[in-house]
């Protein structure tokens, strides 16, 4: 009686294994980096957010008061002076200059935050006239 003993080839070999491993690996590299930078660009909409809104109050204030920096403008007093009014998601404080005529806004990131790893757009800025602008490498996208 002869027994025929074969070799069943089932399961995965090392070399398969890291061939996989290492595809896993590279994709990683290239979409983490995509995904924070996405992360980071849809959370600008929430510095974006504040600031229309601090904006918004103040023209209020100057249409009540003829100033904006009146002190009988409650919005006035929180961003001046070293205060800061923070974002929905806290993700920007937002400070201010203002003038009786005149104001001019600054969201930046809190620190500790993903948002105050975003090179691109490092501040976002807004004046009484709509003017928009940004500090960072890339501030053509940042509005």
């Amino acid at each position: 009686m002869k027994v025929n003993f074969q070799k069943s080839n089932s399961g995965f070999t090392l070399v398969e294994l890291m061939i996989v491993v290492l595809i896993v690996g590279i994709i990683s590299v290239i979409a983490v980096p995509s995904y924070m930078d996405m992360i980071r660009s849809s959370n600008r909409a929430d510095a974006k957010a504040v600031l229309n809104d601090v904006a918004h109050r103040l023209q209020r204030c100057f249409t009540t008061y003829s100033a904006y920096n009146s002190g009988d403008c409650a919005v006035a007093g929180s961003i001046t002076g070293g205060n800061s009014v923070d974002s929905e998601k806290s993700y920007y404080t937002v400070t201010g200059v203002l003038a009786a005529a005149s104001f001019d806004l600054t969201a930046l990131p809190v620190a500790g935050k993903t948002q105050s790893k975003d090179s691109e757009c490092l501040s976002l800025t807004l004046d009484e006239a709509g003017t928009r602008g940004a500090t960072g490498s890339n501030t053509a996208e940042c509005w």
